[in-house]
């Protein structure tokens, strides 16, 4: 009976240490959302922008702004902040140089490899945008439109992909003239896919630049 016991004892003692041999003993803690990369992808989601998170403990998801940005960058770039298309337009929201002058943003070259800088021009002209469609947001806003249910974000992305003036022309004409730009989409496509996400976190403003 005792060696029965000296057995059984001895068994456990040396799975105890088989078991622990294994285990490591000192563990390297990294945020989840960081990557020793620099070549940008470390500002996708979560954003390391302060701004991105307003007045919130938890990040943004589902229909906020993260979404909704992180939505429009996967639709124009695949969310690449180098990627320059054939007709010139680039970074992970595809501006245009013209755009780009419009929110202070003088130099392509910085500005492809500078991801921040790409984020806060993607506010920038979000706010410039809210601004000149103010009376158009206002006015149709929860209406329907050639079977569009039209918001405030899918006037905005729409105004990314075709300018602020094709959204004003596409109310005007009550959806009847169709835009669509030089690879085939449709405003009324952005008006469609972007809808119903909540961007009251942008102010409108006429002025709004990346230096604000």
């Amino acid at each position: 009976m005792i060696k029965k016991w000296y057995f059984y004892a001895s068994l456990i003692v040396i799975i105890t240490f088989l078991s622990l041999g294994f285990k490591p003993f000192n563990l390297e803690a990294k945020p989840w959302f960081l990557t020793e990369k620099t070549d940008g992808s470390e500002y996708i989601l979560p954003s390391q922008e302060k701004e991105d998170y307003p007045n919130l403990n938890i990040p943004y998801t589902g229909n906020h702004f993260i979404g909704f940005k992180e939505a429009v960058a996967f639709k124009e770039s695949q969310g690449k902040y180098r990627k320059v298309n054939t007709l010139g337009y680039m970074g992970k929201y595809q501006f245009g140089s013209k755009t780009l002058r419009a929110i202070g943003v003088h130099d392509s070259k910085d500005f492809l490899k500078d991801p921040a800088l790409q984020e806060k021009a993607f506010v920038a002209l979000l706010s410039k945008n809210k601004w000149i469609l103010r009376n158009e947001i206002e006015k149709y806003d929860g209406k329907i439109i050639n079977g569009v249910k039209i918001t405030e974000s899918g006037i905005l992305a729409a105004a990314h992909l075709g300018g602020a003036g094709s959204v004003k022309n596409f109310f005007k004409n009550r959806g009847n003239r169709r835009f669509r730009d030089a690879y085939g989409t449709s405003l009324i496509s952005y008006l469609k896919a972007f809808g119903g996400y909540d961007l009251s976190y942008i102010e409108a403003d006429s002025n709004a630049t990346i230096h604000d």
